[in-house]
């Protein structure tokens, strides 16, 4: 048996949501929206299921939804992207774990931001890297150049960047992504760009692609994710976008992990990409609504509230709140007998772990934010 996995602990998302199902409680752990999608784009794959092919897709993805994605970014960031720099892969996480094995090599040295998705430290080390943490502090979450230069050595063979980020729904500013870049560029450093949620953006940012950022082009992994863009998280549809120089490698990688992606899915994603982005603002809007809904009753209950300027999720300070459980002794709480499950912050990091945090999951039902907020102000009452 292979002693990695053997010691690896289950992922925290999976964990709290087979409580949430033992306990029949209110899953604000796992983040899935309950509302957002397009339902033309499930009728398109309703009929791509039954009108179009049912076997192995092509595996770097169907031309269609390759030229849309390149479309897609051209329209919306100007990017100077063909299709064949698009791979079109099972899901963002599968994306990830491509793009981790085809940059890292035994002993390459790969800088992460914390908390930080749980996938990338233990992919890291399954291609033999070594993970350097850089600790992002509450509440602002903000990077700073010396510490990201502090944590560059001569091993340092990439940074993994994730903007707008799980699990903080921090989106980083121009400053901070100037900062990444120039230590990228300063160091020959591959960037792999996380960028999934980069259209659940909530108030009036814009999202800035790090590849669009000088000397970047040529050094960017981007990750994205039809899953995030259509609340269709269950499909598993993602890509890569990569510089020409590095798109047959990642593929190669991707090759070997699923080959390909269900093609009806990978039709209707290409349907609603090409449909036009009218539908991209009304989303926002909705989800925008929904946080501040969930940060009201939170705060109206005496939680310790941070802002979430993205994702589909914000963070509960317990120490501010007055809880003097931790993060995980909470969630236990919370689940087993207030009925409602959160996700503790403390698996997002390996060192420095915040353990005083937790994070739910706003993309829901007003009805299923209020029935969650009484279950946690439940919780508050239980751990007092």
């Amino acid at each position: 048996m292979n002693p990695l996995y053997e010691q690896m602990a289950t992922s925290v998302f999976e964990r709290m949501s087979l409580l949430a199902a033992k306990h029949d409680a209110i899953n604000l752990g796992q983040g899935f929206p309950d509302f957002g999608w397009a339902d033309e784009v499930l009728e398109a794959a309703a009929a791509a299921v039954v009108e179009g092919s049912n076997q192995y897709a092509p595996s770097r993805g169907v031309p269609a939804l390759r030229q849309a994605v390149a479309d897609h970014y051209r329209r919306h960031y100007g990017a100077d992207v063909t299709a064949e720099q698009v791979c079109v892969t099972s899901g963002a996480t599968e994306a990830l774990g491509a793009a981790i094995l085809a940059t890292v090599s035994p002993g390459d040295e790969i800088i992460i931001f914390t908390p930080a998705y749980d996938s990338y430290a233990p992919m890291i080390r399954r291609a033999g890297g070594v993970v350097r943490e850089i600790a992002l502090k509450p509440p602002h979450w903000h990077i700073g150049e010396g510490a990201l230069r502090a944590a560059v050595g001569p091993k340092t063979r990439a940074i993994i960047f994730n903007n707008p980020q799980n699990p903080t729904g921090r989106l980083f500013d121009r400053g901070e992504l100037a900062t990444v870049a120039k230590v990228a560029r300063d160091h020959d450093l591959t960037v792999i760009s996380d960028e999934v949620w980069e259209h659940i953006v909530l108030d009036d940012d814009a999202f800035i692609p790090l590849a669009s950022l000088p000397g970047m082009a040529e050094r960017v992994i981007k990750i994205g994710s039809a899953g995030k863009i259509f609340s269709l998280t269950g499909w598993k549809v993602g890509w890569m976008v990569a510089p020409q120089a590095l798109a047959g490698t990642i593929a190669r990688a991707h090759q070997f992990l699923t080959f390909c992606t269900a093609p009806n899915l990978q039709a209707a994603v290409a349907f609603g990409l090409n449909q036009g982005d009218g539908w991209i603002k009304p989303m926002r809007e909705r989800f925008a609504r929904a946080r501040d809904r969930m940060t009201e009753g939170l705060r109206g209950a005496g939680f310790a509230v941070l802002d979430a300027q993205s994702t589909y999720f914000l963070c509960v300070d317990l120490a501010a709140s007055g809880i003097a459980l931790d993060d995980e002794a909470f969630a236990a709480v919370a689940v087993e007998q207030a009925g409602v499950a959160v996700v503790p912050l403390s698996p997002f990091a390996d060192q420095d772990k915040p353990t005083h945090l937790i994070r739910l999951c706003f993309g829901k039902k007003d009805e299923t934010i209020d029935r969650g907020v009484a279950a946690m102000a439940r919780a508050k009452a239980l751990a007092a």
